[in-house]
C-alpha cells in the first residue's frame, strides 16, 4: 500500500517514518485544504497517516493561550482530511488520544465505547470533539477508505528525544504520584502495523496493559539510569497548583486490541525496557 505521513516531522510522525520506510512525507498544512487537495492528487496514496496536530510546548498549557491555533490543528485539519480522502476512497489513519478521560471506570479503564468524561483542558476537549467525529466514520461497503483512530497515552520510548514522557518527567522536581495508562512506542508502532494490515476501523486504545505513576518510573529511572536522582511526590491535589490546565488521569481498557490478536507488553516491563534504553543513550 502507497502510504503518505503527515506531520512526519513531529515527535510520532518521526517513528512513522522509521517504521513505513517508504512512506511518502510531504510538508503539509493539514488545514488548508488546497495543499491537502494538491498532495492526495498528486501522491495518490492508499494510506494516510495523521500525526499532525498540537500538544502545546512545553506541555499542553500552551494551548490555552492558543486556543484558535489548536482548534484548526486538532479538529478542522482532520475534518479536512477525512472529507477529502472519502472522496478517493483513501484509508485515513489518524492519532487521537486517550487524555478524554478522568478515572478508572470502576476498575474496569474506559473502553472505546465509553463516552468522553474529561474537559478540564483545552487540548482535551478538542481531542474529544473530532474523536467522536472520526468514529462516525466506519468503512465503505468495499472495503477501501474508512477511519482508523488510534488513542495513545503519555508517549515514552528508550530515547533522549525531547517529547518522551521519561525525559519529560525527569527533569521535574516534584513527580506525580497517581496511576495511568501510557503507551510505548515500539510497541504501539508494531500494534498500529497490524491494524493497518487488517485495515481495521473505529477506535482502539493503544496502551500497554496496567497502569503506573511517573512517580513509579522514577523510582526506576533512579535504580537503572541515574541512582543520584532526586524528585519529590507530588499528589493530585498539589497538582491543581501547578499547572494552569487540568490534567487527565485515567486508566484505559486495551481488550479491543486484545480481541485482535494484538497484545503490547505489561507496562511495567516496557518502561523497564525504555530506561534500558535510555541508560545505553547517556553511556
Amino acid at each position: 500500500m502507497k502510504t503518505v505521513i503527515f506531520g512526519a516531522r513531529g515527535y510520532l510522525g518521526t517513528h512513522f517514518s522509521k517504521v513505513f520506510k517508504n512512506a511518502l512525507t510531504p510538508r503539509v498544512d493539514i488545514s488548508d485544504i488546497g495543499q491537502v487537495v494538491s498532495a492526495l492528487e498528486e501522491l495518490r496514496p492508499d494510506v494516510v497517516i495523521n500525526a499532525a496536530g498540537k500538544t502545546g510546548r512545553p506541555n499542553v498549557d500552551w494551548c490555552e493561550d492558543h486556543k484558535e491555533e489548536t482548534l484548526i490543528s486538532n479538529v478542522a485539519g482532520p475534518i479536512i482530511l477525512l472529507n477529502e480522502c472519502a472522496k478517493r476512497n483513501i484509508y485515513l489513519v489518524h492519532l487521537g488520544s486517550g487524555c478524554i478521560y478522568s478515572g478508572d471506570n470502576g476498575g474496569k479503564g474506559f473502553s472505546e465505547e465509553d463516552p468522553p468524561n474529561f474537559s478540564g483542558s483545552f487540548y482535551s476537549r478538542t481531542k474529544a470533539w473530532i474523536d467522536q467525529i472520526l468514529k462516525e466514520f466506519p468503512a465503505s461497503p468495499d472495503g477501501t477508505g474508512g477511519v482508523l483512530v488510534l488513542r495513545l497515552r503519555m508517549p515514552f520510548d528508550g530515547t533522549n528525544g525531547e517529547r518522551n514522557l521519561i525525559n519529560k518527567i525527569k527533569n521535574y522536581d516534584h513527580v506525580l504520584d497517581v496511576q495511568n495508562s501510557i503507551t510505548y512506542i515500539p510497541d504501539f508502532l508494531e500494534a498500529t502495523q497490524k491494524l493497518i494490515e487488517k485495515k481495521a476501523t473505529g477506535l482502539y486504545n493503544m496502551v500497554n496493559p496496567g497502569t503506573i505513576s511517573p512517580y513509579e518510573i522514577m523510582e526506576m529511572y533512579k535504580e537503572i539510569v541515574d541512582p543520584s536522582k532526586e524528585f519529590e511526590r507530588l499528589t493530585s491535589e498539589g497538582l491543581s497548583g501547578i499547572t494552569k490546565a487540568g490534567r487527565s488521569i485515567c486508566t484505559l481498557n486495551s481488550d479491543k486490541l486484545k480481541g485482535e490478536g494484538i497484545v503490547m507488553k505489561p507496562v511495567k516491563e516496557a518502561v523497564e525496557e525504555a530506561l534500558i534504553g535510555v541508560k545505553k543513550m547517556n553511556n
